[in-house]
């Protein structure tokens, strides 16, 4: 099998997805039953979604790396995210080639990457995160190498069962996702497409067809952590995607304080924080670099931070 590798660009992600060449109130997840489930993807994210948008609000999706600062913390923050109010959790899978993201996430990456945390582990960070009572929507983004050296057909009958909802993969192209689909789909899990600055009208119904859970907007030319995009231009790609798609739309890259995340919240259905939550593990750290007892709840503290504003936009 040969396997690829994300290659780098000055546009980031925007190049990786270029087409190559020739807590709220979610029901309990036992209540989601195979029948419930959407012909390309499962019923968690949608739930997730309504219940906010029946609560008259937009969505709150938070990002942690798994293995990130020490293996054995991940499920400990994974359950603090839920507390802290996130609706949906992104869980970051190491890769040596972290190329959309930025410093703060590659050096997530090394560190997870040094304590030998892959795909396998984090789909047991899930399952033991769900043992643990975790019920908010986890899908696992990261880059298409691991996830298809695991076996695509394994891949999606052992991350179903662990409680993987989805997976986001930032350097798979619409039209090589139909050999992850094939077994993702039937199996309950979303494939989460991504939207860019760059994606003109002539790109956008690719990245649409076939589209389940939610739409990414990554609203940046850059890589996670970078600077935001002014709220008029995020605002209407937003209005320019929803009108399109039925599908949520999430905005992410470059949100960093809660008053920013209401901005989106003003616009989007989700606003999407990554780096600025992974920050907050890093300040929780002891002066060994180890995670000590502020580490989980800082994490608690920022996320109901972020909670509050996109609540109150």
């Amino acid at each position: 099998m040969v396997l690829r590798r994300a290659f780098l660009c000055v546009a980031g992600v925007h190049a990786l997805l270029a087409p190559r060449a020739p807590k709220t109130s979610v029901a309990t997840r036992a209540t989601i039953a195979p029948a419930e489930r959407t012909a390309v993807g499962g019923a968690a994210l949608k739930q997730a979604f309504d219940s906010a948008k029946d609560d008259g609000r937009a969505s709150l999706v938070g990002y942690l790396t798994g293995g990130y600062p020490a293996k054995e913390e991940t499920v400990d923050l994974l359950l603090a995210l839920e507390k802290g109010g996130a609706d949906v959790i992104e869980l970051g899978v190491p890769f040596t080639d972290p190329m959309a993201d930025g410093a703060t996430i590659q050096v997530c990456n090394e560190v997870a990457l040094q304590q030998g945390v892959g795909l396998t582990q984090c789909l047991d960070y899930v399952k033991k995160a769900r043992e643990s009572g975790l019920e908010t929507p986890v899908i696992l983004m990261g880059y298409y190498n691991p996830f298809r050296a695991y076996g695509l057909e394994k891949l999606a009958s052992d991350a179903a069962a662990c409680g993987v909802d989805g997976f986001i993969i930032v350097d798979l192209p619409p039209e090589e996702a139909p050999e992850l689909t094939a077994f993702s789909a039937p199996a309950g899990l979303d494939l989460i497409r991504l939207a860019t600055p760059t994606t003109d009208d002539e790109r956008l119904p690719k990245v649409l067809n076939k589209a389940s859970g939610f739409i990414y907007y990554v609203s940046i030319l850059g890589v996670t952590g970078s600077a935001s995009t002014p709220e008029d231009a995020t605002r209407k790609a937003v209005m320019r995607l929803k009108s399109h798609t039925d599908l949520p739309v999430a905005v992410g890259f470059g949100i960093k304080t809660p008053e920013m995340a209401a901005t989106i919240a003003k616009s989007a259905d989700a606003a999407v924080v990554g780096s600025a939550i992974v920050d907050r593990v890093l300040e929780g750290l002891d002066a060994d670099g180890k995670p000590g007892p502020d580490t989980a709840r800082n994490v608690l503290s920022f996320v109901s931070e972020l909670a509050a504003g996109v609540r109150g936009a």
